[in-house]
């Protein structure tokens, strides 16, 4: 397997003090506090969201994530469904039964396109009977709304709401702290919460893109969202927290195999083949993709990676006696279980779990690899349910 001809590179968003093009995306209502680290940035749902710090450390900001609490901006988009016609308008785009959905809770939803394929994910809220958010990954589902909510008594809007998490073993700590009645009740996975902190507004979900327990904060236009930083930071110094960014948030999310839209899985995947399997409700009598899901290849295209002693190289091949059978669509070094990880897109479904790979490291080198089961932990998700609160030892 021939390796890269050049050192690997990406491509971020940098800020400058002079005038000129800027148009296209958003900065969020807390860029001060990311520009004041020298931020580099990624353009996602045309927002920006950080993903390293001039002055951060990858593993150590990791470890805080694991072992303590972390404050991560992020770039999720909030949508907007409400009207009486909003649960009939959700129950067709997603693929599980919306009608199950209660009032006050969340859950994990998924679109297709007519032919099956994957459109976006992202965190479905039920704010009340007929009023719905859905907190999408970078994808363009929103004009799918649109187009499918025509003759509906329903309105699809963006309402400028941003959305932060605070993910970690202690995460439910400051939340205790921060919010001015004390940590709401009940408050279990997946669930939502009307809050005060500081005197403001706003609403939390016990949901994050971490594997870790943690919760996410909601603001609205009208927030003062400086205010709000300070009042949750403050909460937060006690248990240590510190502001991340998404490259030691990646670690985490590779390990937990939570995927990202758009490079994980795309539209030339169903969900049966990223591994979404149990999020297809194929007993519902409709939804947008159902026919196609009837009939459609069920077989996985998406597993982990396990390389010993490299950390493997994102977008590079994996190859089994020479030949590439897929590539990696995300990779990393896990600091918790000494060994690089990453997601690996099979261009068919001979082969999985066992094989043995090679794959090309960040070192520019071939290395041996294997192809796992994903999560590669915690497959029942214990420790984003609380239930598993035995806090990592630093190596």
């Amino acid at each position: 397997m021939t390796a890269p001809t050049s050192e690997p590179i990406r491509n971020v968003v940098t800020s400058h003090k002079e005038p000129g093009w800027n148009y296209g995306y958003q900065n969020s209502p807390y860029f001060a506090f990311d520009h004041a680290r020298g931020a580099s940035f990624v353009v996602y749902n045309r927002r920006l969201m950080p993903i390293a710090f001039d002055d951060d450390d990858r593993f150590g900001d990791y470890w805080a994530l694991r072992r303590a609490v972390t404050m991560l901006p992020t770039g999720e988009l909030p949508l907007e469904i409400k009207g009486p016609d909003a649960e009939r308008l959700c129950d067709m785009v997603f693929t599980k039964d919306i009608t199950k959905l209660k009032p006050g809770r969340c859950a994990y939803g998924i679109a297709c396109y007519p032919d099956g394929g994957l459109i976006v994910d992202g965190i479905l809220m039920r704010l009340e009977a007929d009023r719905f958010w859905y907190v999408q990954a970078d994808g363009d589902i929103h004009s799918w709304f649109i187009a499918h909510a025509q003759g509906l008594d329903v309105e699809v809007r963006d309402p400028g709401v941003w959305v932060n998490q605070v993910q970690g073993p202690l995460a439910l700590d400051v939340l205790a702290k921060a919010a001015d009645d004390g940590l709401p009740d009940p408050f279990g996975y997946f669930a939502i919460a009307d809050i005060t902190i500081g005197g403001q507004h706003v609403v939390v979900t016990r949901t994050g893109w971490t594997g870790e327990v943690g919760w996410e904060y909601y603001s609205f236009p009208e927030t003062d969202c400086h205010k709000l930083w300070h009042d949750i930071m403050k909460a937060g110094e006690a248990a240590g927290m510190v502001h991340i960014g998404l490259d030691s948030m990646d670690i985490r999310r590779i390990e937990a195999a939570i995927l990202n839209a758009g490079s994980d899985f795309d539209r030339t995947m169903n969900p049966f083949q990223a591994g979404l399997g149990p999020m297809v409700d194929l007993k519902k009598a409709a939804f947008f993709g159902r026919s196609a899901l009837v009939d459609a290849d069920q077989r996985p295209l998406l597993y982990g990676i396990r390389c010993a002693d490299a950390e493997p190289l994102t977008l590079g091949p994996v190859a089994k006696a020479g030949k590439a059978i897929g590539h990696l669509t995300a990779a990393a070094w896990s600091p918790y279980l000494s060994y690089g990880i990453g997601y690996v897109r099979l261009y068919d479904a001979d082969h999985g779990p066992g094989d043995g790979v090679e794959v090309v490291g960040v070192d520019g080198m071939t290395h041996a690899a294997e192809i796992v089961e994903l999560p590669y932990y915690d497959k029942e998700k214990r420790i984003p349910r609380g239930l598993d609160k035995e806090i990592p030892p630093r190596v």
